[in-house]
């Protein structure tokens, strides 16, 4: 490729921008500048990095008569119109090696802490309360973990608890053949009839989109532990509230939400319904504010994933 510029359209680790010059691009960043703006500058741009600010679709794409490549600092391209860039000749890529580790780690942190009630006993101690027989907590070990989706995020989270003796399974509607020493592949049917903990570990599409609701929890023999690291709307919140209520659900890990904002930057505070006010309140469920893959390491590595891709792509 010409040399060109390339529009960062939201923040990424500086590596991302260094190497990027390293290889003969020049890089503009405009933090403030809205869709608007984006749209009327389009076409002077080779390049654009994103991570969700705004929706990369058939009102900027074919602005960007240059374009030959997008680059996403993270792994869901929801906010991305691939088919379309595909069309227009663009190459779009995504980093979720650069975050798999820490989404994973995050994915047992939570787990542990629901089991052990680690939240709930510190805030007791901390107040004076000292409660020994009623914090029993329960063991990974020997519990059958299902883990949907089983790319990278999931075969992180499988190896991760390698080391804990529990049975690992997973199902991937879109991948085969991947049973190892971490994980054994199986059919929806066995994690229905078998699962004691479910995560999940899948983009945000239309296939996937309030894949979790009363209908899918009703197929479980057992009542199970749910992770959530993916996307919020992987989730039929009021469903997953009434499950909890009714036991069906006996605790959830969520490290994101359906109510987020486009950007995940924040919750839609003015449009948060009754299932959220009575999600908050469940001493059972673990909330994050969608950061499992927000570590100090990722932010570097997310960067460098996406400097070798396109590296590879257009340097000869």
């Amino acid at each position: 490729m010409k040399e060109g510029k390339v529009l960062l359209i939201d923040s990424a680790h500086p590596v991302l921008q260094e190497e990027l010059e390293k290889m003969g691009f020049f890089c503009d960043y405009f933090p403030e500048a809205d869709k608007n703006e984006i749209i009327r500058i389009a076409g002077d741009y080779v390049g654009f990095v994103i991570r969700s600010k705004i929706a990369l679709d058939g009102n900027i794409l074919p602005k960007a008569t240059q374009l030959k490549f997008i680059a996403r600092v993270g792994a869901g391209m929801e906010n991305i119109d691939v088919d379309l860039a595909e069309k227009l000749g663009i190459q779009c890529f995504n980093a979720p090696e650069g975050n798999r580790d820490a989404v994973a780690e995050q994915a047992i942190g939570m787990l542990l802490s629901l089991f052990n009630h680690l939240i709930r006993v510190d805030d007791e101690v901390r107040n004076g309360i000292w409660i020994r027989d009623g914090n029993r907590g329960i063991e990974i070990k020997g519990r059958t973990i299902a883990i949907i989706g089983y790319g990278n995020t999931g075969g992180a989270f499988a190896k991760k608890l390698s080391g804990f003796e529990a049975n690992v399974i997973a199902y991937d509607k879109y991948k085969t053949g991947f049973s190892d020493s971490n994980v054994r592949e199986v059919e929806m049917d066995e994690i229905f009839e078998t699962a004691d903990v479910l995560s999940f570990h899948v983009p945000l599409t239309k296939e996937t989109n309030y894949l979790f609701n009363s209908e899918y929890v009703a197929k479980f023999k057992k009542p199970i532990y749910v992770i959530n690291t993916s996307r919020g709307k992987v989730l039929n919140t009021p469903d997953l509230v009434s499950s909890l209520e009714s036991g069906k659900v006996l605790g959830a890990c969520l490290d994101v939400l359906e109510y987020e904002k486009f950007s995940f930057e924040a919750i839609q505070s003015d449009q948060l319904p009754d299932a959220f006010r009575k999600l908050i309140k469940m001493k059972n469920v673990l909330l994050s504010p969608h950061i499992a893959g927000w570590t100090h390491e990722s932010h570097y590595k997310l960067g460098k994933v996406l400097a070798d891709k396109i590296r590879l792509a257009f340097v000869k």
